[in-house]
């Protein structure tokens, strides 16, 4: 077992064919320990280097209204009345907290997408 840091996209592309051929490895053998070492590495470093984030939530709510084939009208049980949901979808309103467990509760929408911009100065905390 011969590991080093990843450093750069070359080192995580080597990690990642190494992680290809020990495929199969059982956990508690040398094989399988360096699997999981090499995993856990190549995670920080994609962690660090490539990170994804979350979505606009407004973005993220009409996905999820793609994805459910719902209509605007379909938001009023969550964020109130008609134009209301005609203001958050245009983001002329931002969510409050009320709305966001709402929308996570009823719509399941992880709550990191839907408080990206969140601030407390806009909305009452509720």
């Amino acid at each position: 077992m011969n590991i080093k840091p990843i450093k750069n996209d070359d080192d995580l592309d080597a990690a990642v064919l190494r992680m290809r051929s020990l495929r199969g490895a059982k956990p508690n053998t040398p094989e399988g320990d360096e699997m999981e070492i090499l995993a856990a590495l190549a995670e920080a470093y994609e962690e660090k280097h490539h990170a994804i984030d979350p979505p606009d939530p407004i973005e993220a709510i009409k996905f999820r209204m793609e994805q459910m084939n719902l209509k605007d009208t379909d938001l009023i049980e969550y964020l109130g009345q008609r134009s209301r949901v005609s203001e958050v979808l245009n983001k002329k309103r931002r969510l409050s907290l009320t709305m966001i467990r709402s929308l996570n509760k009823g719509l399941h929408i992880p709550l990191e997408c839907l408080i990206k911009d969140y601030s407390l100065d806009n909305e009452k905390a509720v």
